[in-house]
């Protein structure tokens, strides 16, 4: 998919993503007991800002899908559901504190930036815990996770991956970045 100008998609873009999304939805069903495409999709239709996030999530290869919904406030959730960690996210530091303090050898962006940017939100440690319950994600790869402020204010961050069928929490340097490791969004429609 072309990526869109100025967050929003043009009609033949959209019709392209819903289609995508509705794919995605109906082959993991398993993800979202209980919740029908039809409603989800005129939740998307309705937003238009909102679609254009998940397209942005798409196009760096995250693989959105439906995995709750919020009786109390009508929302459905959609996280990140690739297998491993967001191509298009990788090799990347946290914050852009951390991106300001690297002198040399510096990423082209960070995880917090680059969320901003798209219109979503870097999963807690409880949203990717309860992704894992969906499948086993980051089996190869690990996924930024939001960092306390206490942790980030003495310069570390947070990550999670997956081995040995165990979800694992990890801190390393905020400006740290590799090629195995992105961040997993959400985005409440």
């Amino acid at each position: 998919m072309a990526k869109a100008n100025k967050a929003t998609l043009s009609p033949k873009q959209q019709e392209e993503l819903l289609q995508l999304l509705k794919a995605r939805f109906e082959k993991n069903k398993f993800r979202h007991k209980g919740i029908e495409w039809t409603d989800v999709e005129k939740k998307l239709t309705s937003n238009t800002k909102k679609l254009w996030s998940l397209n942005e999530m798409e196009i760096t290869e995250g693989e959105p899908d439906v995995v709750g919904y919020d009786k109390k406030t009508g929302e459905y959730s959609f996280y990140d559901c690739a297998a491993e960690s967001p191509k298009g996210r990788r090799s990347i530091c946290y914050d852009h504190e951390a991106l300001e303090k690297r002198k040399e050898h510096k990423p082209a962006n960070s995880a917090i930036q680059m969320a901003t940017d798209m219109g979503i939100e870097i999963l807690t440690e409880e949203q990717y815990r309860d992704l894992q319950k969906l499948g086993s994600f980051d089996l190869k790869t690990s996924s930024w996770i939001q960092t306390p402020a206490a942790i980030r204010k003495l310069g570390g961050a947070l990550f999670c991956d997956r081995r040995y069928d165990t979800v694992f929490t990890y801190h390393n340097g905020a400006d740290s970045y590799y090629g195995a490791r992105a961040f997993r969004g959400s985005l409440r429609v």
